[in-house]
């Protein structure tokens, strides 16, 4: 008797599927990948003059976290509802959410890089001439990247598996190959999709971890540094005595 299908009796695992489906997987995650940089990149586009702003008091400080933490709790089913007049159903829909739910992560790291710079290192900034412009980009965010570069993992992360909301309009990438098998519960359909998904964000955490530790290589020598024997300036031991019998 010939072995059934993997198709027909849906199991979890299916070769067949990946054959068969190879290129509709294919243009999901590459809709998923699409939709999430673009929200990214707007969303940290969006933080940085938002995290200036809020860093001139409270005064700023207070209405710029609010509204981003508020933002960041309206249910993404809302979120979209309220969007929907604006832009139909897009794929800006789609990014506009990831963009707002983003800013509270990202203008928080930022804020937080920018107030862990070291006075002593901005008080010698000044002295040797630099102006606010050249103060914040040669000297502030350079010491400010490890923390921005941390909040836009999260982020990225973040953005990765909230992109699969965007099903709800039909731009959701893998996720929406996710809905459509949940239905009938087309196993391989959805095992493939999730683990797509996860692949996704541990590769795009795993290159912006790299892109950190190239554009911030004094931690690495610092941390080098610090993991160093000390040195000490007692001289060699001295030899041991032995007792005559």
């Amino acid at each position: 008797m010939a072995e059934q299908s993997c198709l027909v009796t849906n199991d979890w695992i299916c070769g067949e599927y990946l054959r068969s489906r190879g290129q509709e997987l294919a243009d999901a995650t590459v809709q998923h990948i699409g939709i999430t940089v673009v929200s990214v990149l707007i969303g940290l586009a969006v933080a940085f003059p938002l995290a200036l702003l809020a860093r001139r008091g409270p005064r700023f400080a207070t209405p710029v976290l609010g509204l981003t933490t508020v933002l960041y709790t309206v249910p993404s089913l809302a979120m979209f509802s309220l969007l929907l007049p604006l832009f139909g159903l897009s794929a800006a829909l789609v990014v506009t959410g990831l963009v707002l739910y983003s800013l509270t992560i990202l203008v928080r790291n930022i804020l937080a890089g920018l107030a862990a710079v070291p006075q002593e290192a901005k008080d010698a900034a000044r002295g040797m001439g630099y102006g606010p412009g050249r103060l914040l980009w040669e000297v502030e965010l350079p010491l400010a990247l490890p923390a921005v570069m941390a909040g836009l993992r999260i982020a990225t992360v973040s953005t990765v598996a909230l992109t699969t909301v965007g099903s709800l309009v039909g731009k959701g990438g893998l996720g929406n190959l996710i809905e459509d098998a949940l239905p009938s519960f087309f196993k391989a359909q959805v095992l493939a999709a999730s683990v797509l998904c996860v692949l996704l964000a541990v590769v795009a955490d795993l290159l912006l971890l790299g892109l950190q530790r190239l554009l911030t290589p004094w931690t690495r020598l610092s941390g080098a540094a610090s993991a160093a024997p000390a040195k000490t300036d007692a001289g060699p031991p001295a030899p041991a005595t032995v007792k005559a019998g």
